[in-house]
């Protein structure tokens, strides 16, 4: 009985050594110079099999990579990644063409990073509503504190009596509704 414990007590001892000297802390990894992988946010997640989520929806559109480049600006990539349920009206490339010559230009500098921000979360709902839930004077209040209002006629739905929702996409964190404009947030007082 005495040789089982003892034989047993080595092993676990041998067990313990062998690996904690054939793996090296990150820190140890840093110092020596080893490429370390950094951990990120939902949206780093590598997934080709599964629904994609609202920002993976814009990623694979050609149609989005304005508004995929400003949520990268805007470092909203992670929150809009998450769980949710996320309601987002995402405007195309011609949507942000539209807006007067220079004012993507100049949101996309570090400095205007709150008004890019401020922008985009006024295209974000904290829920999934499809086009068809939409009823006409329904206010959503979007993720940045102000409100939009809904109208709908003949089963089209317009947002504040200028954007329309021209198709939708199923997500697994919400639903993405792809418009033809550019929604911008009132004016603070």
């Amino acid at each position: 009985m005495k040789t089982i414990i003892v034989l047993l007590f080595v092993s676990i001892f041998l067990v313990n050594s062998s690996c904690n000297n054939s793996s090296t802390t990150q820190d140890e990894q840093v110092s020596s110079g080893e490429k370390t992988s950094v951990p990120g946010g939902q949206e780093n997640v590598n997934d080709t099999t599964s629904q994609k989520d609202v920002v993976k929806v814009a990623v694979g559109s050609k149609d989005h990579t304005t508004l995929v480049a400003a949520l990268k600006q805007a470092d909203l990539v992670t929150s809009l990644s998450n769980a949710g349920p996320f309601t987002v009206f995402a405007p195309t490339n011609a949507a942000f063409d539209a807006l007067p010559k220079g004012t993507v230009d100049d949101l996309m500098k570090p400095e205007k990073k709150e008004d890019l921000q401020n922008i985009l979360q006024y295209h974000v709902l904290l829920s999934a509503i499809k086009a068809e839930s939409f009823q006409d004077g329904q206010t959503l209040s979007m993720v940045n504190g102000d409100n939009i209002t809904v109208s709908v006629k003949d089963g089209k739905v317009t947002l504040n009596n200028n954007v329309h929702i021209i198709a939708s996409v199923q997500a697994s964190n919400g639903i993405v509704h792809i418009v033809d404009g550019v929604l911008l947030p009132p004016a603070k007082k």
